[in-house]
């Protein structure tokens, strides 16, 4: 066999002579038109001459824009002209440019109705009738903030520019026929030949020629494209491998069919065709993912050349970037409500009153205190009085900064809480979003559980082999490759003899248990795609998936250790040290549509070649022969929690492999359904009556501390969903032994529903059971997604936990989306995206939910009340002072209350049920604290009028000192949990209001304010304001006690 069979690859493409599209789609073409392929192979024109007789299509001869996302033909040494063609290798993550940053910034804040209410009411101050007060007052605060969020846009964007230029002018080495130039990542195109070394970025998306490692692999860390940190093996094409040097690729005259560029990056069709001066048929190799080097993928091992394919916005990496939406909060929704509702008050007033400016002359003028002398008329035209309600302005523009600022301090709170370590808050817009979750849908490997796998048992039918017992193992095996002469013959024809016999297994014969125990061990040291990768003089194994590292690192315990691997061999080392040898011939990887993997070896030593393969049971049940215990004893691991692999294998004659070589190949380069044609060949030929060897059950360790925290989360109301692609019964074993699943709690399962009518029957038959768990696999969950979804979802919103196993990715989203948009309800979904990532400790994470979402509402509510008070008063200048520094302090530090501690709130998880109703901010407690505003408003103003003098800067010192004084008191009574910098905040506010009068003689006479008459009026008012709500507290506290006062 030749090295070539070993470095294989997938899906050759045919002579691209033949046609000129290159795709089962049948919208594909190439860009290579007609005459720039002659143009760029004009030297090899005698060879192609072919191509003078196609005609190809309009659409071929003219590239247009569309076609930018078409299948290629790339040629070795690509002139200019068809460089151009593609898009340019430029790293842009920036949202805007010169022109569009003030268009789109102003939009994104005008967008939202409290910044376009601050526009309306300030453009409003230009029309005479509605001026109040000065127009910097008005549009002081709203250049503010708007020059505040520019900034912040700005700056953001020039980092994402600074982060774009550095990558953009990474230098590259770039092989060409003159020797290498160092060229900048911004201008490497398609066609060019990239050298990249070890650590380094993949610059864009490449098809892997050659590697320093002379078995033509490598390996690539792919965390930053697809979250997982287990490194990736990658194959070089062939051809370019064996060439004697790498400027040889300089000089072959070949070219590289690439499919059209899409999003997924687990999947790639193309071929390497070489054109040989002697030969008129040029020599095709296929190729798959494995010869990919996706952009912004790293280079772990060695020096690898890549052939440029795609260029950026063609790039995998670009074509899965999106730029994130800004995230908004229920809290801000309902807030923007209150805010359109509190404004229609005075918009309709505007409205009815506006026709009859005139007819006014005779209506009670209310008195409405101004900052004007004491000649002046105290009263104000109706319309102007209602005009002034447009100081709702300084309320909504203090609320929103108020929240904001309240939100910020809620995400640093979450980063530095000393119980969730390393807790990174990437948006400080939505913490408050934590206490208002009814779903939570988690994954289970990597989040439920540690995804640290080890071997737990070893099913042979009628041996069983545990945790306790795997010393046996190591003793059978130690016997099994004894380096006695005499036993080394013997084993060899032992060997031979299970070979032999291999066919006819399950049937009257039966082998020792030595022989047995060697021939599953061996199996499974050799059926994986581990490689053995040696760091600092440490031996470390790298795969994609975990499960076959804990196999592999188990056959290294019992005396079997995997020491070499490559494309071509493998090298295993028994524990007398002696050296097995294996050529690999083919290997079948794993994919979630064939749940199974396998490999053809043949033993260096015999030559004997071995077809092993392991896979799930669902699918290894068809293909292994006749047996009364798989079936049985994989249902028992699952219960335990186990993950099942059933291991088989199956001797291959010379005659036998080279029919099936042969066959393989003719399917590899079919153009039809070539996966199936491939399929088939392995079916017909390699998976039929293989010889059962055994079961493994690997366990997935739980997560620390999972079940208390699943256990908290479902007392806290929360209703739970696990989505996993296991099978049921593993599945269900992890839902009972996390805890998501009550060991009494009846658990129906629907699996293998197929007919819409058997799908129907279920959902009749779950309706009589309300508290049920439901777990359900993806080919039953599939049927209801396409038939009956509404009546499916309408159900399972209503269980306490649903268990989707089997799932797709694409499932897992769709319910995702299903679940929000039927109950419009806050659902948070737990992953580990493949990073083996420890268990988000969801539990402590609530209780900063419930603080954020309390502390936000009672602010919110706080700075509508302190808004809604000073509507009353129209004091100029003072009313800035009122919403700032005088109130602002004492008013923030309520986003340092809490209702409960921290140990009640982890105690009596219940007490989160009350957030998900929203209580704490809706239309009731709004109206409620509009009533106690213009209650206290009302009490004020009445109040300063009858104890008014016969000075007016008298009236304003007694209303505004009665106004801050009255605002502290309110602070103090909705206080649940006194911090210091609240007591801080409160004495200081009320040392500045003193010392600020004494600058603000227009407002206030010091003479005046000195005496008892103006300490008794104040005392007076401010009682008057404050002691009822008080005593209404008192009495709602006695007779009617929140929840939360029960349990302190």
């Amino acid at each position: 066999m030749s090295e070539s069979i070993a470095l294989k690859t997938i899906m050759p493409f045919p002579d691209p002579r033949n046609k000129l599209k290159y795709s089962d789609t049948e919208d594909e073409v190439p860009l290579m038109d007609h005459d720039d392929w002659v143009e760029e192979t004009s030297s090899t024109a005698r060879r192609r001459r072919p191509l003078a007789n196609s005609k190809p299509s309009n659409s071929s001869r003219n590239i247009s824009n569309n076609q930018l996302h078409k299948s290629r033909i790339i040629p070795f040494h690509a002139s200019n002209k068809i460089k151009d063609k593609y898009p340019p290798n430029v790293v842009r993550n920036q949202k805007y440019n010169v022109f569009t940053f003030f268009p789109l910034v102003l939009y994104q804040q005008f967008h939202i109705f409290i910044n376009l209410y601050f526009l309306l009411v300030a453009l409003s101050q230009f029309i005479p009738p509605l001026k109040i007060g000065y127009i910097v007052t008005y549009f002081g605060p709203l250049c503010f903030v708007i020059a505040v969020t520019i900034s912040k846009e700005a700056y953001d964007d020039w980092k994402r520019y600074k982060r774009d230029k550095e990558n953009n002018s990474q230098k590259y080495q770039i092989l060409t026929k003159n020797g290498i130039e160092l060229v900048p990542s911004s201008r490497i195109r398609v066609g060019d030949m990239v050298i990249i070394h070890k650590d380094q970025r993949i610059p864009a998306d490449l098809v892997l020629l050659r590697t320093t490692e002379a078995s033509g692999a490598c390996f690539i860390r792919t965390d930053q494209l697809d979250g997982e940190t287990d490194w990736k093996m990658r194959l070089a094409v062939p051809y370019c491998q064996k060439l004697a040097s790498d400027e040889r690729l300089a000089q072959i005259d070949a070219d590289i069919y690439a499919d059209s560029p899409q999003k997924d990056i687990h999947n790639f069709i193309g071929n390497f065709s070489n054109h040989p001066i002697e030969s008129i048929t040029p020599v095709v190799e296929a190729l798959n993912v494995e010869n990919t080097l996706w952009m912004n993928t790293v280079l772990a091992s060695g020096t690898a050349i890549g052939f440029v394919i795609y260029t950026g916005q063609d790039t995998r990496a670009v074509m899965n970037t999106s730029h994130p939406e800004t995230k908004i909060g229920l809290l801000d929704h309902e807030i923007n409500r209150l805010s359109k509702n509190s404004i229609i008050d005075p918009v309709c007033c505007y409205i009815i009153a506006f026709p009859y400016l005139d007819r006014f002359e005779w209506f009670p003028r209310p008195m409405v205190y101004l900052p004007i002398s004491i000649s002046d008329s105290l009263f104000i035209d109706y319309p102007n009085w209602v005009a002034s309600l447009s100081n709702k302005y300084v309320k909504l523009f203090s609320l929103r900064v108020n929240l904001d600022m309240g939100k910020t301090v809620c995400g640093y709170q979450i980063m530095n809480d000393k119980e969730i370590p390393n807790t990174i808050v990437r948006t400080s817009t939505i913490p408050e979003e934590l206490g208002r979750v009814e779903y939570l849908l988690s994954d289970k490997t990597g989040t439920l559980t540690k995804n640290d796998m080890e071997l737990k048992k070893l099913h042979m039918g009628t041996m069983s082999y545990g945790v306790d017992t795997m010393d046996e193992i190591s003793s059978h095996l130690d016997m099994a490759f004894a380096p006695r002469q005499e036993h080394t013959h013997t084993r060899n024809s032992s060997r031979n003899a299970i070979s032999v016999t291999a066919a006819n297994w399950g049937g009257k014969g039966r082998r020792d248990i030595t022989s047995r125990i060697r021939d599953i061990v061996l199996a499974l040291a050799l059926c994986h795609n581990v490689t053995p990768v040696k760091e600092d003089g440490q031996v470390t194994y790298q795969a994609s998936s975990p499960d076959e590292v804990a196999i592999v690192r188990w056959t290294e315990r019992v005396g079997l250790t995997l020491v070499f691997r490559d494309v071509n061999a493998i090298h295993l080392r028994t524990s007398h040290g002696e050296i097995l040898e294996f050529s690999i011939l083919q290997i079948f990887p794993f994919t979630s549509e064939t749940k199974r993997m396998g490999i053809v070896v043949r033993e260096k030593s015999t030559g004997e070649i071995m077809f092993y393969e392991k896979g799930a049971d669902v699918v290894m049940t068809k293909i292994v022969q006749y047996n009364d215990w798989l079936d049985e004893e994989c249902g028992n691991m699952a219960r335990e929690g186990l993950r099942t692999l059933v291991v088989a294998r199956k001797r291959l004659s010379e005659e036998v492999y080279h029919d099936f070589e042969q066959r393989y190949h003719e399917a590899k380069t079919s153009m039809n359904d070539r996966k199936a044609q491939e399929h088939s060949v392995v079916s017909s030929i390699l998976e039929r009556d293989l010889e059962l060897l055994g079961v493994t059950g690997v366990e997935d360790k739980l997560q620390d501390g999972v079940k208390t925290t699943l256990e908290f989360l479902k007392n806290a109301g929360l209703k739970i969903w696990m989505l996993t692609g296991d099978k049921i019964e593993t599945a269900t074993c992890i839902a009972i032994s996390s805890k998501l699943v009550d060991k009494n709690q009846f658990i129906h399962t629907i699996s293998k529903v197929s007919s819409i009518d058997l799908a129907m029957d279920e959902i009749d038959a779950l309706h009589s059971k309300p508290d049920c768990s439901l777990v359900i696999d993806g080919e039953s969950l599939q049927v209801y997604l396409d038939h009956y979804r509404h009546e499916f979802i309408d159900l399972a919103v209503r269980l306490p936990v649903v268990v989707a196993c089997r799932c797709t990715p694409t499932q897992k989203a769709e319910i995702t989306r299903l679940i929000k948009n039927f109950t419009k309800k806050r659902v948070c979904c737990i992953g580990d995206g493949g990073n083996d990532v420890s268990m988000i400790q969801a539990a402590d994470v609530v209780w900063h939910g419930r603080n954020s979402y309390k502390r936000s509402a009672k602010l919110a509510q706080f700075v509508i009340h302190r808004g809604l008070i000073i509507s009353v008063i129209q004091a100029g200048w003072l009313i800035v002072g009122y919403s700032t520094i005088y109130t602002m302090a004492p008013v923030f530090s309520l986003v340092l209350d809490q209702d409960v501690n921290h140990r009640i709130a982890m105690e009596f998880p219940e007490l989160y049920k009350e957030l998900t109703k929203g209580r704490s901010l809706s239309y009731r407690t709004f109206f409620q604290w509009v009533m106690i505003s213009v209650y206290q408003g009302g009490a004020i103003m009445i109040m300063s009028i009858v104890l008014f003098e016969d000075q007016f800067v008298h009236i304003v010192s007694i209303s505004f000192t009665s106004l801050i004084i009255n605002e502290l008191l309110m602070v103090a009574l909705e206080i649940n949990t006194w911090h210091p910098y609240m007591i801080i905040s409160e004495i200081l506010t009320l040392a500045i209001y003193c010392v600020s009068m004494i600058f603000l003689p227009t407002y206030f006479d010091l003479s005046f304010i000195l005496t008892p008459t103006f300490i008794w009026k104040v005392a007076v008012i401010t009682a008057i304001s404050s002691m009822p709500l008080y005593l209404v507290k008192c009495i709602k506290r006695r007779y009617a006690p929140p929840i939360y006062t029960k349990l302190k």
